[in-house]
């Protein structure tokens, strides 16, 4: 009988272990099917399509823009192989190519891309009316020259209040013994100090870049033609850009003419003669054209010399190129 006790006993013995057994291979089958279940796949990009907006910001590779349905800003993404073009303008006028450097500030635009995972647009087309750019050309030509003096007066305004503060913290160390004199030289430090944040405020809103160098490339009566003296310019200033950091770099190539001849002729010309040094330039020393801000013609405006001479018209007959700093990628803003 005792026997027949200790059998079962350990019958049931065994039969419990084989149960744990077979209730851990359930258990790990499952959390295996769990954790295989459970990876994480990424979502693939957004294709955009015709998203409509206008240009709010200009940085060398990329610019921000507003849609014209409101909601925040976008920042696009430009590379070496974005198309960008004009749109049809009917069955026999087909679009026109331009380079990256004519999206402005204020231009309206249409765009096509791909949204990455941070929010930015790459975008592949870009499209706008012609019409639209001649504006936002315009609004270049007013607004640039007023920011850059508004800056100047800004900057201006800084260093004499810092000149203020330096001399009201000479005070309070003379005059710390007189409690009066103390408080009237806190107070005056206190305004200038406003003043100077102010100040500060406007320079670091403004989408500005810093002045590096501006190159002067002449050319002879109605032509657009680069000779050797010319190139020679482009080439001795190309030398010595390389000894420099060029972090943050772009440049504005700006055409004009002298009053000879009618005004629209004079535009024409001064355009022909910006995109020939820009040809130079890009053909001979490989510049991608995402670091041009924008080439442009002012005609016979803005001469640097009286067109009543020969020597005068000699000078007005120019090209200028202009290297800029960006003040955000260079670490300048508030400088």
């Amino acid at each position: 009988m005792q026997i027949a006790k200790c059998s079962a006993l350990k019958l049931m013995t065994v039969a419990f272990v084989l149960g744990l057994a077979c209730a851990g291979n359930t258990m790990a089958s499952v959390s295996l099917a769990t954790i295989t279940n459970s990876v994480v796949t990424t979502s693939p990009q957004e294709e955009v399509k015709k998203l409509k907006g206008v240009v709010v910001k200009r940085d060398p590779d990329a610019f921000t823009m507003s849609e014209t349905t409101g909601g925040p800003t976008i920042t696009v993404l430009l590379t070496p192989s974005t198309e960008v073009k004009s749109h049809k303008k009917g069955v026999f006028r087909g679009s026109k190519e331009y380079a990256a450097s004519y999206i402005l500030r204020g231009l309206r635009l249409e765009i096509d891309g791909v949204r990455n995972s941070d929010g930015t647009i790459t975008a592949s087309k870009v499209r706008f009316d012609e019409q639209d750019l001649r504006t936002a050309q315009a609004l270049k030509a007013t607004v640039d020259p007023v920011e850059q003096e508004l800056n100047e007066k800004l900057r201006q305004q800084q260093a004499e209040q810092e000149r203020l503060a330096g001399q009201i913290a000479e005070t309070q160390a003379v005059a710390s013994a007189a409690a009066e004199s103390a408080a009237k030289a806190n107070e005056a430090a206190a305004k200038a100090q406003n003043t100077a944040d102010y100040a500060n405020n406007r320079i670091n809103g403004l989408d500005d870049f810093d002045p590096i160098k501006t190159v002067t490339v002449t050319f002879v009566t109605g032509s657009a033609k680069l000779g050797p003296k010319a190139q020679a310019t482009i080439d001795e200033a190309a030398a010595w850009v390389k000894t420099q950091n060029t972090k943050g770099w772009v440049m504005a190539v700006i055409g004009y003419a002298d009053s000879t001849g009618n005004s629209q002729r004079n535009i024409d010309l001064s355009e022909r003669r910006a995109n020939a040094v820009i040809y130079y330039i890009v053909s001979k020393y490989k510049m991608p054209l995402s670091r041009l801000v924008q080439p442009f013609g002012y005609g016979q405006l803005e001469p640097v010399a009286e067109n009543k001479t020969k020597e005068g018209r000699a000078k007005n007959r120019r090209v200028e190129i202009r290297l800029m700093v960006n003040k955000g990628i260079a670490g300048t803003v508030g400088q």
